[in-house]
């Protein structure tokens, strides 16, 4: 007996108690409609619920998704609807859980959580995708009657109907009536509440726009977050180009200029993808490092760069195919994690083929200045944060970071910073960057860290990103700093900040 029956049942659209099962004929028949009687749902959403079953337990989506669509045979059309349907329902579960709260007449907390997940790849069907009402109802009881049991197929059939009573317009005005704004938002939107009250003290800091319309550019970044992002390619210089890329099918990009964007298929499909010299990664993340290798330097001859905490490792394997168009020029990558060590050196293996020198090691980057103070040229410090700005790409990480994460990583992103200028030469230059736009992860870690010290200046980096045609890319802040944006710029909202290291007499 599962915890739902444990709990006396379930009930129907009126909220009456009803039974699992009635006795006829000496078989059991349930609630669910005749016409909905299928013995399991069919491959694509059972593959979403396993999915979603891994999240639950600490899976990433982004990895899990492909190995279940390679274990069930998924590919092209149904692959894509098994896509759709995952990453929706687990980046909307905020909403769904409100109208599922509503149509079942219980708190989310009381409703087993395979049952759950159920109910939101049905939400999604109905309310997110363009899935026919009554053919969503019908194939997610399939499916509940197949992973969840036959008495729970009721329960999901009732709440299931229920939700198709309403549009998903009126389902939100239901859901958000009497609640303060952001509140509102944050159901409406599905993201955390004090994930909204972080976004919107970022985008009053960012410069890019003021508080009339502050209101209207932060809903313009929930929905950004919400939507599915383009999947982005770079062709890492001198070992592959944007026109091979454009020739497997993919489209230039207008933002980067060493980046292009796939409209459809898998990417390892591409050759270039498989054999690394090109790879999967977004265009805010290749800007960040264009403007590290590009950011004028003091002095001449070897030159030696850092990427600090590196896995796993796609700006330094950009960093490493910038560094092959230079002489005399050592990338050296460092990862606290072994693990990610390896992924590191797989990810820079076309590049060390095609003659980039590459050192990789293993090692807590906090305490790299103090092992190696005043050595490095170009430093790159990718550092640890709550991710708030790939909200788009990765839908499970919203609802697992809490307040108290950000006062946590702050600490190690400060002592990140600190070392790594302390690693650098005077002369040389630090970059700071982080996926999230938090104020509290970004400006704040570079102030307190600067104050802190005499030999560091921030430096305009502004003018270091250049789209694909050579122009300075436009709203990116008021500086020195820059912020790139989901609903502005299309890429993570990756933070970028330039310091030098003073050369003292």
């Amino acid at each position: 007996m599962n915890d739902e029956q444990q709990r006396g049942g379930y009930r129907d659209e009126r909220g009456r108690q009803r039974p699992e099962s009635r006795r006829a004929g000496g078989k059991n028949r349930t609630a669910v409609r005749p016409a909905d009687r299928r013995r399991g749902g069919d491959p694509t959403r059972k593959a979403a619920w396993q999915v979603s079953r891994a999240v639950a337990g600490g899976a990433y989506a982004n990895l899990e998704l492909p190995k279940v669509l390679r274990a069930a045979g998924l590919h092209g059309r149904d692959a894509a609807f098994a896509t759709e349907l995952t990453y929706g329902a687990i980046r909307m579960r905020g909403l769904y859980d409100a109208i599922i709260e509503f149509a079942s007449g219980r708190p989310v907390s009381q409703i087993d959580p395979p049952v759950l997940d159920t109910l939101r790849l049905g939400a999604h069907q109905i309310l997110g995708m363009r899935v026919p009402p009554h053919a969503a109802a019908s194939e997610t009881v399939a499916l509940a009657r197949e992973v969840n049991g036959t008495g729970a197929s009721g329960f999901v059939n009732a709440v299931l109907r229920r939700i198709t009573e309403r549009t998903r317009e009126e389902w939100i005005r239901e859901v958000t009536a009497g609640r303060p704004r952001d509140e509102a938002l944050a159901v409406e939107h599905s993201h955390p509440a004090w994930v909204v009250r972080a976004l919107r003290g970022s985008l009053r800091s960012g410069g890019v726009t003021d508080e009339a319309h502050l209101e209207d550019a932060l809903v313009a970044l929930l929905e950004a977050d919400n939507a599915a992002p383009a999947v982005s390619l770079v062709a890492r210089p001198g070992l592959a180009t944007v026109a091979e890329l454009v020739e497997a099918g993919a489209e230039a990009s207008q933002l980067s200029p060493v980046g292009a964007v796939l409209p459809g298929g898998d990417p390892a499909d591409i050759p270039a993808v498989r054999q690394t010299r090109a790879a999967v990664q977004d265009e805010g993340s290749q800007l960040v490092a264009l403007a590290l290798a590009a950011a004028p330097r003091d002095g001449d001859g070897p030159q030696e760069w850092l990427d600090l905490c590196a896995g796993p490792g796609g700006k330094a394997a950009l960093l490493a195919a910038l560094s092959t168009s230079q002489q005399n020029v050592t990338v050296f990558v460092n990862e606290v994690n072994e693990h990610r060590t390896e992924l590191v050196r797989r990810t820079m293996r076309a590049a060390i083929d095609a003659g980039a020198e590459v050192m990789i090691g293993t090692g807590d980057g906090r305490e790299l200045g103090a092992e190696e103070p005043d050595t490095y040229d170009r430093i790159l410090v990718d550092a640890p944060c709550t991710g708030l700005g790939a909200l788009r790409r990765r839908p499970e990480a919203r609802w697992r970071r809490t307040p108290a994460d950000v006062g946590e990583l702050t600490a190690i992103q400060a002592e990140l910073l600190a070392s790594a200028l302390d690693a650098a030469k005077p002369g040389g230059v630090v970059a700071y960057v982080t996926c999230s736009p938090h104020v509290a992860e970004t400006t704040a870690v570079v102030d307190s860290v600067t104050e802190g010290r005499g030999d560091a200046t921030v430096e305009d980096a502004r003018g270091l990103f250049r789209d694909a045609s050579g122009s300075q890319i436009s709203d990116l802040g008021d500086g020195p700093t820059v912020q790139l944006w989901p609903h502005v710029h299309g890429t993570d909202a990756m933070f970028f900040a330039l310091l030098r290291k003073t050369v003292t007499s």
